[in-house]
Formats: C-alpha cells, sequence, structure tokens
C-alpha cells in the first residue's frame, strides 16, 4: 500500500510540474501578437550615438528625436544612448569607432568624412550651393543617395542627410569683407585638404584642428579665427573670444547620419527600415530648427558685440573667381563625374 501512494505522489508531482512548465511558457508568449520579436530580433539591443556639438545645438535636439522614435518604434527593444560635445570622440575618431563595431551612431560633417570616401569632398567646394532649398533637392535626390551607398565599402551605412549648414568666418583681427582681407590670417578648419587649399588661396593660413581644441586654440592666439554656422558659433560661445564675423558662406555644410555596418547588418529588416525612417523624420526636423536658429543666433552674436560684416555681391563674385584654379584641381582627386552630376543636378533644382 505505501509503495501504492509514493508512486501516486510522484505521477501527480510530475503532473503539477508540467503545468507549470506550460503556464511559464503560455505567459511569455501569449500577450504577443508577433510584433514584438520582429522588432526585437529577440535580444535587446543598445545604440551608442555620439556627436560633437553640445546639447543646445539643434544636431543634438534632432538625435533625442532620433532616439524617441526607435524607442518607440521598437517597444524599447532597441535603446538609444546619446552623447554630445564631444563625449566619445571627434568626428573622425567617432567614425573609425563605427567601423570597428565599437559605437553604432555619428553624425559628421562631409568634410572630415571625405577622408573615408573621397566623393564627399565634392560638397566642400566654395560656393557650390546657392541655398538651403538646393541643397535638399540635391542631397535628398538620387546623386546625394549614390553618394550614401559607397559608404558601405568603409563599414558604414549612410541614412540620410542633416544639416550642418552654411558655413562662415570669424576672426578676432579684422573685418573680412574681400579678399584682401584673408590675408595672413590664421584660420582652423576641418582636416579636408580642399578647405586648407582654398583658404590658401584666399590667402588665409589655414590650420586644421579638432573642434573640440578650437575654444582653447582661439583663447590662446593659436589661431585667429574659424569658420562655422551661426548656430554652432554662438552656441560654442565663441564670441567670448572672437571680435568679427562675417557672411562669407562660402560652404554649405551637410551632416551625414552614419550607423556602423557591422550593427546595421545584425538588425532584422523591419529594424532596418525603422532606423531608416526615423533618421530621415527626425532630420526633417532638426533642418528645420536649424535654419530657424542660425537666423536667431546671428542677431544674438550681434548682441554679445560681434561685429557683422555683410559680403557684397561683387566681393563674394571675386572671392568664386579666386578659388577656381583649387577646385579645378580637386574636380579629379574628387572624381569628375561626381562633381559633374552634383553641378547638374544644382542646375536642375534652380
Amino acid at each position: 500500500m505505501k509503495k501504492f501512494f509514493m508512486a501516486l505522489f510522484f505521477v501527480l508531482l510530475i503532473g503539477v510540474l508540467a503545468a507549470c512548465g506550460n503556464a511559464d511558457s503560455e505567459s511569455s508568449s501569449g500577450d504577443s501578437d508577433g510584433g514584438d520579436e520582429s522588432a526585437s530580433g529577440g535580444e535587446e539591443k543598445v545604440i551608442k550615438a555620439g556627436i560633437g556639438l553640445n546639447d543646445d545645438h539643434p544636431q543634438y535636439k534632432g538625435l533625442l528625436k532620433f532616439k524617441e522614435i526607435v524607442e518607440e518604434e521598437t517597444d524599447g527593444a532597441i535603446k538609444v544612448e546619446t552623447y554630445h560635445s564631444g563625449q566619445l570622440g571627434d568626428d573622425r575618431s567617432m567614425t573609425e569607432a563605427l567601423q570597428l563595431g565599437s559605437q553604432e551612431v555619428t553624425i559628421p560633417s562631409t568634410a572630415p568624412l571625405a577622408n573615408f570616401v573621397s566623393d564627399f569632398s565634392v560638397f566642400d567646394i566654395p560656393f557650390l550651393f546657392p541655398n538651403e532649398q538646393v541643397a535638399d533637392e540635391v542631397l535628398d535626390g538620387e546623386v546625394g543617395q549614390d553618394l550614401l551607398t559607397k559608404l558601405e565599402d568603409q563599414d558604414l551605412v549612410g541614412l540620410t542627410y542633416w544639416e550642418n549648414g552654411f558655413r562662415d568666418l570669424t576672426n578676432s583681427k579684422r573685418a573680412v569683407a574681400s579678399v584682401d582681407d584673408f590675408d595672413g590670417l590664421k584660420i582652423r578648419t576641418m582636416e579636408n585638404d580642399l578647405h586648407l587649399d582654398a583658404f590658401k588661396e584666399l590667402g588665409a593660413n589655414p590650420t586644421p584642428m579638432a573642434f573640440t581644441e578650437l575654444f582653447t586654440a582661439l583663447q590662446q592666439g593659436t589661431v585667429d579665427g574659424q569658420e562655422n554656422p551661426y548656430a554652432t558659433i554662438y552656441l560654442e560661445k565663441l564670441y567670448e573670444v572672437q571680435e568679427h564675423v562675417s557672411d562669407t558662406h562660402h560652404i554649405y555644410s551637410p551632416f551625414v547620419f552614419l550607423m556602423s555596418k557591422s550593427f546595421y547588418d545584425g538588425l532584422t529588416e523591419d529594424q532596418q527600415t525603422i532606423m531608416k525612417d526615423a533618421a530621415v523624420e527626425a532630420g526633417q526636423e532638426q533642418r528645420e530648427m536649424n535654419r530657424e536658429a542660425n537666423e536667431e543666433y546671428l542677431q544674438s552674436l550681434q548682441d554679445e558685440g560681434m561685429e557683422y560684416t555683410e559680403i557684397s555681391d561683387e566681393d563674394r563674385e571675386e572671392m568664386v573667381e579666386t578659388v577656381q584654379p583649387v577646385i579645378e584641381d580637386y574636380k579629379e582627386k574628387i572624381g569628375e563625374e561626381t562633381v559633374d552630376k552634383v553641378y547638374q543636378a544644382i542646375e536642375d533644382a534652380q
């Protein structure tokens, strides 16, 4: 009799354990309609997204929008950690980190990106775009999108273009209104040969330098001036160490929203679509914020005591003519086909 009850006990115990196991399985999958599994790829992922500019800049606000969209669309299966002010390094080092797979997202200007894909130097041609609207048409059109695909050979994925904006000159020496006023000015530029040679042709002494080192270099007189959009000039408080600002508008500088190819390739198709759509949607908002900010910040720079110099059409044309030999020299280096396509797209957009 004792053996019978022992056997009955073990049968009941096994039944209870089996029932519990089924209940656990049902509770883990019963509330899902399959969408979460598709979005998450079965595991939580983290995106480290870093930029060089500070947290007041429209670029960072756009990055927060990207974070919001991604985390909402993936139901939190993909988290986005945001870093500003060069916390993860400068544009070049963060781009290299993407190649290595140790960082997932960064949004550099096209100038340092040209060190990885030379075709992007086309956007560093001085006085290329007449206005932001034409730039949008070209960047979002076939030519701009074709350039993004060339990043894949460098283990990078270009999702879309954001906006840095028209770059303008500041310095601590004198007002710059003509080509002659560039003479001898020590100007910090990005690490880009076309930028360097264009400023040399204008008569300046350009010095490549990481953005994170710029304020101190201006403060100590290592360089006399620099060139950036008004939003960057104001938000980085360069007015504290610069006296003059001129609307040279010498280069329109796009940002490229980059993702590590190794990370991107590890996403599901649904996740890849979410990344692309989020970058584009956040980018549209970032462009709008950037343009509004640049208008406001020009006035703010003057309110802070900077002397503003407006370049006349005649003097700007002289600047354009002065740098033409540099443009011709770089056509072959950039790729004549790429340069011709961009110029044609600009003409079509106008």
